[in-house]
């Protein structure tokens, strides 16, 4: 405060103005609290309508009653107090109109409260003071407390989340139909050049590889190309390699699936992954569509008992018209490969679907050479010492996969002991781990005795194998190997394809000889010739029964009948099998009696040394003078010459 010029005291401008700015901001300030108050109780408080027309606009619009929740209580003392004009009950909820105008509803989600009022509606001695009405249109407590543009958002972001849903079912059945099958625009670096052995099954594919090069000269000839083909042989030899080096040979591009590829969760999504395979293909032509085991298409069925059944016998129906239907297929071929051809469906192997049968059967001593020269060419270093005839003629039986596998293994043994090649040494470990098992740790588990047994029982395998020349005996050990205590590794000097009566007979004896071998030493044989049993009565059913080397000249193959009728004739070919097994029992047991000395000399070296090789035994039976192979074969399966065995 200072003096004016009329001596008055007077306040300064600053504070002048900053007072009448606050004095307008309250003035603001109360002006729009009294304006929402105004608005809240226009909200609430209505002026009085007619009871049936606060009935209608409970019907057209229940917002109004919506914004405003109260407790039963209040509701209660409205209705005793006479407040209330009108009541509307709803499925979850009681809207109340009081005479004043005031709106408000009363949450029922059980219907307690409506039960109550619309039961003294009827039952009441006098009508009520106010109007109640049933609404069963209107819900009102889902929207309580919610306002028109959250409700409104709240709606929209369900509805979206709905419409996403559906796009995502819809884009992964989409993607289902289709499937993984990638079209390969460039053909594969591989030629039939790279695939070693199989030379039957690179001639029977030189048609299709003419036809994928040349197809005019087909057609001026009036000729048509086999529609598919089906390799078959088993796991391992090599039918994916030659797919796709029939592909890589003819320029064509390459389609890799499964027989399971056309298996799927939804119905009806199998026939539309056919399609688009062919219609890719096709599209894409030349193409080589190669399926891997295929056997996963099944057969049909002829009841279809449930949904997955007929789905499978539309799926390869669907197959056998895309193949031989309407549509050219010009520029496609179907390669399939299988181990197991019977289980697929007849339909398919008939001329004009899988028309031309390719076996691809296991390498010869001389293909296994070339397999390890091109995988032990793979490795940075070997050794010198490395006998690929040895290795071929030690893998007898054993796919391209198997002698990749034991190269691979080599060089893990090679490793683990240290060295800094691969040698002779690993890979004859390699071998044995292959056909018979890694080394366990069982020995730490055998005592004295037992291992004694172990060495009279596999000493007893392989003098008879030596004896009467039934291979070649490599090694014996009783140092347990997979789920073997001991082996004995004899090995095949060439591949068979067939196999004489006298040739099996000595398969059985030296099956026959652990057991014996423990018959003659202790007296007694014991458990571990369970799968030596087992593997010989297999072999002298098969002889019996489907063979015709039985003894009674039986002739009759069981294989011919039925399953259901062959189980019938089994008890006789089972008696024959028996008798058989007998017969070579006691002659192993007579060829073993005769050698024992042998069996006492190579089981005491197996004790102490717990390896033997083969020419230890070999010269332990020159030194006897005991006469070997062909003299002994003349001695024991004279009996065998009959009629039926010439072939």
């Amino acid at each position: 405060m200072k003096p004016g010029k009329n001596g008055l005291w007077t306040r300064p401008r600053g504070r002048r103005r900053l007072l009448i700015y606050v004095v307008a901001f309250v003035a603001v300030l109360i002006a729009i609290v009294s304006g929402v108050l105004r608005h809240r109780t226009a909200d609430q408080h209505h002026d009085p309508l007619p009871a049936t027309s606060i009935v209608y606009q409970m019907r057209q619009d229940p917002s109004p009653w919506a914004r405003t929740e109260n407790d039963a209580s209040r509701m209660l003392t409205d209705i005793r107090e006479k407040r209330v004009a009108a009541i509307g009950v709803t499925l979850d909820a009681i809207l109340v109109s009081t005479k004043s105008g005031l709106r408000y509803f009363v949450s029922d989600r059980f219907a307690v409260f409506s039960q109550s009022l619309l039961l003294n509606a009827i039952k009441g001695e006098s009508a009520p003071d106010y109007q109640i009405a049933w609404l069963p249109n209107v819900s009102i407590g889902a929207q309580a407390g919610v306002g028109p543009l959250l409700a409104f958002l709240r709606d929209s972001v369900v509805m979206l989340v709905y419409v996403l849903m559906l796009a995502l079912m819809l884009w992964y059945v989409r993607r289902e139909m289709k499937g993984d099958a990638t079209l390969i625009t460039a053909p594969p670096n591989t030629s039939f050049d790279d695939v070693i052995g199989a030379v039957e099954a690179k001639a029977a594919l030189q048609d299709i590889k003419a036809y994928l090069r040349d197809p005019k000269s087909f057609k001026k000839l009036g000729i048509r190309p086999p529609c598919g083909v089906l390799m078959t042989g088993g796991p391992g030899v090599g039918k994916t390699r030659l797919a796709q080096a029939l592909a890589g040979e003819c320029g064509a591009s390459f389609i890799a699936i499964t027989g399971s590829f056309f298996s799927a969760k939804y119905y009806g999504v199998g026939i539309q992954k056919v399609k688009h395979l062919f219609k890719t293909a096709r599209k894409h032509g030349p193409v080589v569509i190669f399926i891997d085991e295929a056997d996963g298409l099944a057969a049909r069925t002829s009841g279809a008992s449930g949904s997955a059944d007929a789905e499978s016998n539309r799926i390869i129906n669907q197959l056998l018209a895309e193949m031989d239907g309407f549509e050219k297929n010009e520029g496609v071929i179907l390669v399939a490969a299988t181990n197991f051809p019977e289980n697929l469906d007849e339909a398919l192997r008939r001329p004009g679907r899988f028309d031309r049968i390719v076996p691809v059967r296991l390498p010869g001593v001389l293909d296994r050479v070339k397999i390890f020269e091109y995988y032990l060419g793979k490795l940075p270093s070997c050794s010198t010492d490395i006998d690929c005839n040895q290795l071929a003629r030690l893998t007898v039986g054993l796919s391209p996969a198997s002698l990749s596998m034991i190269v691979n293994q080599a060089g893990l043994i090679a490793r683990k002991q240290g060295a800094g090649m691969v040698c002779a040494e690993h890979l004859r470990e390699a071998v044995k781990v292959a056909r018979i098992g890694d080394v366990s740790s069982a020995e730490k588990a055998l005592d004295a005795d037992e291992v004694r047994r172990v060495g009279v029982h596999e000493a007893g395998h392989g003098i008879v194998a030596a004896l009467l020349g039934a291979g070649v005996l490599e090694e014996l050990t009783v140092l347990p190997r997979g789920g073997a205590l001991g082996m004995a590794l004899i090995t095949k000097p060439q591949d068979k394809h067939l196999y004489r009566r006298s040739e099996l007979e000595k398969e059985l004896m030296v099956l026959l000889g652990g057991r014996n071998a423990e018959l003659l030493v202790f007296g007694e044989a014991s458990s571990g010739a369970a799968q030596d049993l087992q593997e010989a009565s297999r072999i002298s059913l098969e002889m019996v029964s489907r063979l015709g080397f039985g003894r009674e000249g039986n002739l009759f193959s069981l294989a011919a009948l039925p399953r259901e009728s062959a189980a019938l004739q089994l008890e006789g070919a089972i008696e024959q099998a028996n008798a058989l097994l007998n017969e070579m029992n006691e002659r192993c047991f007579d060829l073993l009696a005769r050698n024992e000395s042998i069996l006492c000399d190579v089981t005491l070296a197996l004790t102490r040394t717990e390896t033997v090789p083969g020419a230890y035994v070999y010269d332990l039976i020159r030194e006897s003078g005991v006469t070997q192979s062909s003299e002994l074969e003349a001695v024991y399966f004279s009996a065998a010459a009959s009629p039926e065995a010439h072939g």
